[in-house]
């Protein structure tokens, strides 16, 4: 009685091996193919760092075979193959188990839940939130959305096809101690750049790093203001993120309301005609969004930051004053969120 290939076929392709039917059919599988996971599948038989060692291959090798010829001989029945397959398999983990070095999607799938199609469905990226998570973990994230970037691009068959704000891939709250970690940690898929004000690490897929990224067409303008230097990385986080996202960011910085002069003399480029929203970030009182939402046309976004003494307890005075404010198109985010801010001004640019 020959054995179920739906049983046999995926039991043997996890074991490592390579699917091979011999002229007559009797033969699912040949011993000389057996490789480990992730090694060339052209025959050889040497293990990869961190797969099944290459003894271990070789016996798990024999084994199968044996159990094939016993099931061609009529010796063994399906379901006695199935079991002793199913052992083997159990083995082989058991050794890579051991190595310390599970596989990389199995690994990843122990911390992290990707949601790749977010920028399709919601219109904006998903970024890495990495306050909380180890740098293996973020580079691990970091390697599998370059991965599926990678994926999209080699599906489409044209990079320009897809937009930026598709291709952007984002970490951010990384300060310098955690950079150096997570610089020394190998990518497979794509390099990083560490944006230091802003915190973020940005990755490009390794297959775009031929393309001149600053020459895709720009999906928006946006203008980024601050009140004070102290809000600089929270307005940094907002700007570095919607120019990874394709946006044109304009950004002018130390304008607060202590010297109404200085937003006054920026009216010209808040005003330019190719503006689609304005991003203002403001700690203290928090009157600057205010006072731009009475000058211009377009949606404001107020980013609430941290940046005060004692009773702005910690930026609340500022969010409060936003979401009071007496001028309309106002939309405030939470305090000291750029990224949040920048998804919402990305939103606020029409489509063409």
């Amino acid at each position: 009685m020959a054995p179920s290939r739906n049983i046999l076929i995926p039991l043997l392709e996890k074991a490592g091996g390579k699917r091979r039917f011999s002229p007559a059919g009797k033969r699912l599988f040949s011993p000389l193919v057996i490789v480990s996971r992730g090694a060339a599948t052209g025959g050889g038989t040497s293990a990869p760092a961190g797969g099944i060692a290459t003894d271990a291959i070789k016996s798990g090798s024999a084994a199968i075979f044996e159990i094939l010829e016993n099931i061609e001989k009529g010796a063994l029945s399906p379901t006695d193959a199935e079991n002793k397959l199913r052992q083997f398999w159990k083995g082989a983990s058991a050794i890579e188990s051991s190595r310390g070095t599970p596989p990389p999607d199995e690994t990843l799938k122990s911390f992290a839940n990707l949601d790749h199609r977010r920028s399709l469905r919601a219109g904006f990226p998903e970024a890495i939130f990495s306050s909380g998570k180890t740098p293996k973990q973020i580079a691990a994230i970091l390697d599998d959305m370059a991965d599926n970037v990678n994926k999209l691009i080699e599906k489409s068959g044209d990079k320009e096809e897809i937009g930026t704000h598709h291709k952007a891939i984002l970490a951010t709250r990384v300060d310098d101690a955690l950079f150096e970690q997570i610089s020394k940690i190998p990518l497979k898929n794509g390099s990083i750049t560490y944006h230091k004000v802003a915190r973020i690490i940005s990755m490009q897929a390794s297959s775009l790093q031929d393309s001149l990224l600053n020459l895709d067409k720009k999906l928006g303008k946006i203008v980024v203001a601050c009140a004070g230097t102290t809000d600089l990385p929270v307005a940094e986080e907002a700007a570095v993120t919607l120019e990874a996202a394709g946006c044109e960011v304009d950004r002018i910085y130390d304008v607060g309301v202590a010297g109404l002069h200085r937003i006054i003399n920026a009216l010209p480029r808040l005003r330019d005609k190719e503006v689609d929203c304005v991003m203002v970030c403001a700690g203290m009182d928090g009157a600057l969004p205010s006072v731009v939402a009475g000058l211009v046309s377009v949606p404001v976004v107020a980013v609430p930051t941290s940046i005060g003494y004692g009773a702005s307890f910690g930026g609340l005075s500022a969010m409060l004053t936003m979401l009071n404010s007496c001028a309309p198109g106002v939309g405030v985010v939470n305090i000291d969120n750029g990224f949040g801010g920048a998804a919402l001004a990305f939103k606020c640019i029409p489509k063409k």
